[in-house]
């Protein structure tokens, strides 16, 4: 099991609060400047009630509160809020959420996350010529359910219905065929609001598709939470994908952008709701932003940038322990920035959000952290593809993951067919309107040229309905293989009473890390990805044995041996 290095942390250094030590100014300052979101957190031991009228002495105007964390979301004038009202007693720290109400300028910003979509562009034509049989018609495109061998653990446990998994990501498209039979429309929240546009003008979520500015809990207008909710559980229908857990129920717990940004309140938000709804596992495949690395104290932020990023860390570690001590198993994603958790590259992409505003910096292990991977009680994951190579991209080293699982890797196989080609990716469910907007789809529901090209496929039933499939890679395609055996665990192990099911998190842990299958080292041990065309920066060294190790954790996670001899894991 992976070292809990958040919790020695925040145990070794005392909190004294997001501006301990910083020069506060004068109290009849004035906030000033444009109307800014802000997310604002109580301090322990004082009541939620004082952090509120905290905020309103300070100028601002409460929006929401999170009571169980005590995070408040509110408005005010950018300049000075900040200072304000973190110089109360009754408040922890203040981090700048979102400016609004800014014109657009042209084009749309995406966060960075390039590598999840490098190399769709090349698809092989053997697939096709080489069709085995599958549970569902596309089936035999999975090579992650092969991997996991939850094609056999269905014949055991396919998955319980009152296991409830929450999709905690950019939505997820209820609509789907593959989706709509496992989908709780009803249990569904969407904790974002759409961005038009950033303080720069930077379009960021673009025009709101719908009136308020607020998507409906079955809609996902970027299509990175409906991809993961396919691999976690798509329908065993005879229609299109199954999941590694298909009989398990699927909940938007919605807390990412249209532009596939987390910020801290939703987030929190998300993870406080899922301890409160009865949640039995959810799936992060994202880092909070708009930082990789929260640190307490980096001497390249500013002082207000400092304090902002001892507010997530604070705050995000209070959610991750609350949805812990309701019952919540959180499966995270490792990362998609080749580093090694334990000695990680610099930061160059942070802050992300506004446009224009990062820079360099140093990361310090000991008081940097990238939320909520290395957070308390999280289940990390790592990415490797067909051939069981760690995926280029993916994090690793022994501090923080858990396991592994199939989450894709375009440029495996090299010096063979596959190398490069899209089937090294995963393949998962698509919203339709995604695939419009990118033009992979055309109005009447064709798949275009360029979707041709990019391996996108479209499945239709006898009945009419229609559904869509992309392939994509990233940690954040491993940690649902993860997920869906983890919904597993608890639908064979769990308590089951009237509509509901439970497992504590920690037994579930036990389970998935004690059947995963080991995976040593290669040899060497140190790999370099040159031939595949990445530069030194992707060089790793896997240290550990093939009981446990940085490249794979406890090994690849199995949905066949969870389920037929995780008992023996369990006090």
């Amino acid at each position: 099991m992976k070292r809990p290095r958040l919790l020695a942390v925040a145990l070794a250094v005392p909190l004294f609060g997001a501006v301990s030590g910083v020069a506060l100014p004068a109290a009849s300052a004035q906030p000033a400047g444009p109307v800014t979101e802000f997310s604002v957190l109580a301090r322990d031991g004082q009541s939620v009630a004082a952090a509120q009228q905290a905020v309103r002495d300070a100028g601002g105007t409460i929006v929401a509160t999170n009571t169980a964390v005590g995070l408040i979301t509110a408005t005010a004038p950018a300049a000075g809020f900040t200072e304000r009202v973190s110089a109360n007693r009754a408040v922890f720290g203040a981090a700048k959420a979102k400016s609004i109400g800014s014109a657009p300028k042209a084009g749309k910003k995406e966060k960075p996350d390039a590598v999840e979509k490098e190399g769709r562009g090349s698809v092989s034509r053997k697939a096709a010529a080489n069709k085995a049989a599958g549970t569902d018609p596309l089936d035999d495109q999975l090579w992650g359910l092969k991997s996991t061998r939850s094609d056999l653990a269905r014949t055991k446990q396919a998955g319980d219905k009152r296991v409830k998994v929450g999709i905690i990501d950019t939505g997820v498209d209820g609509s789907h065929p593959d989706i709509a039979p496992n989908f709780d429309k009803a249990d569904s929240r969407n904790f974002t609001k759409d961005i038009v546009a950033d303080v720069n003008g930077t379009v960021v979520d673009g025009p709101c598709e719908y009136r308020g500015c607020v998507d409906p809990v079955d809609h996902d207008d970027n299509g990175h939470g409906t991809h993961v909710a396919g691999t976690i559980a798509a329908a065993a229908n005879g229609f299109g994908v199954s999941g590694v857990a298909p009989n398990v129920t699927l909940v938007n717990v919605r807390a990412g952008q249209d532009s596939g940004y987390f910020f801290l309140q939703s987030t929190v938000d998300a993870l406080t709701y899922s301890g409160d709804a009865g949640l039995d596992v959810v799936n992060m495949s994202f880092y909070v932003d708009p930082w990789l690395y929260n640190c307490r104290s980096n001497p390249a932020d500013s002082a207000a940038e400092q304090a902002e990023q001892r507010t997530v860390i604070e705050a995000t570690t209070r959610a991750l322990n609350y949805a812990h001590r309701k019952g919540v198993t959180m499966v995270v994603a490792l990362g998609n920035q080749h580093d090694e958790l334990a000695a990680p590259h610099d930061d160059v992409t942070s802050p992300d959000y506004p446009a224009n505003g990062t820079h360099p910096r140093k990361i310090d292990n000991s008081s940097c952290f990238s939320l909520p991977v290395e957070g308390p009680h999280t289940i990390g994951v790592g990415s490797f593809g067909p051939t069981q190579a760690k995926a280029d991209y993916s994090n690793y080293g022994t501090e923080q993951i858990s396991v592994s699982a199939p989450g894709g890797y375009f440029r495996d196989g090299y010096g063979t067919p596959w190398y490069r080609t899209a089937e090294n990716q995963i393949l998962s469910t698509y919203p339709r309107n995604v695939g419009v907007a990118a033009g992979n789809v055309d109005a009447e529901g064709n798949v275009t040229p360029a979707g041709v090209a990019l391996g996108v496929q479209k499945a239709t039933a006898a009945d009419g309905r229609v559904g869509y499939y992309q392939w994509l890679q990233g940690t954040s395609m491993a940690a649902p293989h993860a997920t869906g055996v983890a919904a597993l665990i608890v639908s064979q192990y769990g308590k089951k009473t009237g509509h509901s099911a439970s497992m504590d998190p920690d037994s579930v842990q036990r389970v998935l890390e004690g059947t995963a299958a080991p995976i040593a080292c290669p040899m060497p041990q140190t790999v370099d990805y040159l031939k595949e065309g990445r530069d030194a920066s992707f060089t790793a060294t896997c240290v550990g044995d093939a009981s446990f190790n940085g490249f794979y954790g406890h090994g690849s996670v199995d949905a066949y041996s969870a389920v037929t001899r995780g008992s023996a894991f369990l006090r």
